[in-house]
């Protein structure tokens, strides 16, 4: 069992390789999220680009935005990030680089959570989706970059973009430990998130 595991884990880390530039991936009308990456040190990682699908999630994209353009998001880690998965940031609550960041990953914003705006996107290297609790209308302000093909995500979890620039960075982010679900000591972070439209 094992061995089929560790196969497909490989399997999914060298489609995930194997998308390097997201060919087909095009950006789209936007609004796009510019994620300047830094490691636990503050050093530069590079940047990261997310197309915002505004038709596919307008509640959920505006949420993004809001929290972006407010600079809520600047300064808050990737606290979870699961080799050949998923990075997943955007607690501002508790996930602030520099301050105590045990608890990131359980809060969300001053701001009430949303209902699923489930969509027909699939979840793709790439692919950007909203976290959330066991509730499916719980969606706050995390969210999580897929590192490789994940449709088993499907209709659980709300699509809100695609990355369109920076694979590399994200393939970059420091990854977590498997043994205690993605969790990262001394995570990178988001140095400064912008909006584009």
């Amino acid at each position: 069992m094992r061995k089929v595991l560790t196969a497909v884990l490989l399997a999914l880390s060298a489609s995930a390789a194997s998308a390097e530039g997201l060919p087909g991936i095009t950006d789209g009308p936007g609004p796009n999220m510019v994620i300047e990456v830094a490691d636990a040190a503050g050093q530069p990682k590079g940047t990261i680009v997310l197309d915002l699908f505004a038709d596919k999630a307008p509640g959920h994209v505006e949420r993004l935005v809001s929290l972006a353009k407010s600079g809520a998001y600047d300064g808050v880690v990737f606290h979870r990030v699961i080799d050949g998965f998923m990075a997943q940031t955007g607690d501002v609550q508790h996930g602030k680089q520099g301050g105590d960041t045990a608890m990131a990953g359980m809060g969300g914003s001053d701001l009430p959570d949303l209902a699923a705006e489930f969509n027909d996107v699939s979840f793709q290297a790439g692919t950007v989706g909203m976290a959330r609790s066991q509730d499916p209308n719980s969606a706050n302000s995390q969210f999580f970059i897929d590192l490789a093909p994940a449709p088993f995500l499907d209709g659980q979890y709300t699509v809100v973009g695609q990355l369109v620039d920076g694979w590399d960075v994200l393939n970059a982010v420091k990854k977590g430990d498997s043994a205690a679900n993605g969790a990262v000591d001394k995570p990178d972070y988001m140095a400064k998130v912008t909006i584009t439209e």
